[in-house]
């Protein structure tokens, strides 16, 4: 019996071949990025960086630092996209160097990260980001959060009370979604004129937490695959429910978001007493088109100021415990300085006083600088030419540094993983500029793009009145597997088999 061919495959098969060969053969020798030093195979494909970030869980960032032990200060990292690792470079490509004023993109691949499609954080071009940015700026200003300084601390006084309560029974408790309930608290009530009262549930809403975790470290799988948020929606939820309940969770919280911002758009919710929350001022900013103020739009800006303006400061606050019971004489010093200036545990006084405290704000800083902040790297798309050092970077490149190192450089930070507040008080100054955790240039994080908005008057009042009022101790909490940055999940993440920072809590005795 005659074999029949079937030639439509062959044909197939081999142009998939000659296809593939001649996208090698460019990428390596003709692609304008071909000149540039780095791993032949980072070059060639983007698959690279889905094993170490998606099958290696967020192992991507620590091979790019080893790509500049071995290839110096920029490398290619992928067939597209460049990474510098110079902390003198990083005003310069992000914008806020002394002679930069160029106009800087995101890169849309890398923004596939985050499902929020239409949030500000995710805005590709330069201009449409400028125009949502420019109608959430108020809301982070030093004005506008010194006038949300009440609800700020009456937040912090109900976490107080938990933690009052906490101390009577001696139990351990999750201190890291303890201080993300105080955050989320506070960002929901700013936002919407209401909080989810997190601080009010028995575990601090640990399922949160822990949803939260889940979705960061399955970021990375979204760049590669960016259709899957939609399929999941699609799929029953009772069998999500039972195959993924943390994917289940979150599609739950979108829903949630919706409730919470379908009632302000249409104008059925009326503001708090005395309130301006951040979307019902949107809905009323007749310097937005109708376009920018569409139901989808506005759901995915608010999962993005919830997520970024919960997480990532209650991280930092956990470290912060952290470090200084792991160095108690940071803390003895703290202490020292905290009852000079608070006589009372009852009157803590406002957070722009506490900013003068030299002590307080080293302690704030140095949990800053070791709480990493964003640890992904953060391209940046120029519309000319970059000149660094002998390289000549051609317009349109995605460009990434990444904070992460510039944070833990020996050269800036000796002993870079050392707890030591004292570098601030003895070359504050100079090493302000190198405060990256969250960005800098117009497209940092909001929350903390001034040095003095809504994340660090958290943190000023969260310290001052628990380190006053409480001691701790951590319960089973290490360095190495709970605290330092393991993988790349946006944030820091700890080793895979972490609980999470534990600790127990008692009255202080004055």
């Amino acid at each position: 019996m005659e074999t029949i061919t079937p030639w439509p495959l062959v044909a197939a098969i081999v142009g998939g071949l000659c296809w593939m060969a001649t996208t090698v053969i460019w990428r390596l020798y003709f692609h304008p990025l071909s000149r540039f030093p780095g791993p032949k195979l980072t070059a060639v494909t983007l698959w690279y960086e889905f094993y170490w970030n998606v099958v290696k869980k967020g192992q991507f960032m620590w091979r790019v630092e080893e790509m500049h032990q071995r290839y110096g200060p920029i490398v290619r990292i992928n067939p597209h996209e460049l990474h510098i690792l110079d902390p003198d470079f990083y005003d310069e490509l992000y914008g806020c160097g002394v002679n930069s004023k160029r106009k800087l993109d995101k890169y849309e691949w890398w923004t596939r990260l985050a499902v929020a499609s239409s949030s500000t954080f995710t805005t590709v071009p330069h201009d449409l980001h400028r125009l949502r940015r420019a109608a959430l700026n108020p809301f982070f200003s030093v004005a506008s959060v010194t006038k949300l300084e009440p609800l700020i601390k009456s937040k912090v006084e109900k976490l107080s009370a938990r933690l009052d309560k906490i101390a009577q029974t001696g139990e351990v408790f999750r201190l890291d979604a303890a201080l993300m309930a105080l955050t989320m608290d506070v960002i929901c009530d700013y936002s919407f004129g209401r909080d989810r009262k997190y601080l009010d549930k028995p575990d601090f809403e640990l399922q949160f937490k822990e949803a939260v975790v889940g979705a960061t470290g399955g970021c990375f799988l979204m760049m590669q695959f960016p259709w899957i948020p939609s399929l999941m929606e699609r799929i029953p939820q009772s069998i999500v429910k039972r195959t993924s309940p943390g994917v289940a969770y979150m599609l739950a919280r979108q829903e949630d978001m919706i409730k919470q911002v379908s009632p302000i758009l249409a104008g059925t919710e009326g503001e708090k007493s005395g309130a301006r929350s951040i979307f019902h001022a949107l809905r009323d900013n007749e310097n937005l088109p109708p376009s920018e103020r569409t139901l989808k739009r506005m759901c995915d800006e608010a999962t993005l100021l919830t997520g970024a303006g919960s997480e990532t400061t209650g991280q930092t606050l956990t470290r912060m415990f952290f470090y200084l019971k792991h160095v108690p004489d940071a803390l003895e010093r703290f202490r020292e300085e905290l009852d000079v200036a608070i006589p009372s545990e009852q009157d803590i006084p406002s957070w722009s006083t506490l900013q003068q405290l030299p002590y307080l704000t080293a302690v704030i800083k140095e949990a800053l600088r070791l709480s990493y902040g964003i640890t992904t790297r953060l391209p940046r798309v120029a519309h000319e030419d970059i000149i660094y050092k002998q390289y000549v970077i051609p317009a349109g490149t995605p460009v990434s540094q990444t904070g992460c190192f510039i944070l833990m450089d020996p050269t800036v930070f000796p002993e870079p993983h050392v707890f030591k507040p004292e570098r601030w008080l003895d070359s504050g100054k100079r090493l302000d500029r190198y405060l990256v955790p969250f960005g800098k240039g117009s497209r940092a994080c909001l929350g903390i793009r001034y040095g003095s908005t809504l994340a660090y008057a958290e943190m000023y009042l969260t310290a001052a009145t628990i380190v006053k009022r409480f001691d701790w101790e951590m319960y089973e909490t290490t360095l190495g597997r709970d605290i330092a940055c393991h993988r790349d999940a946006f944030v820091a993440l700890g080793a895979h088999d972490s609980p999470g920072v534990r600790a127990t809590m008692s009255r202080r005795k004055l």
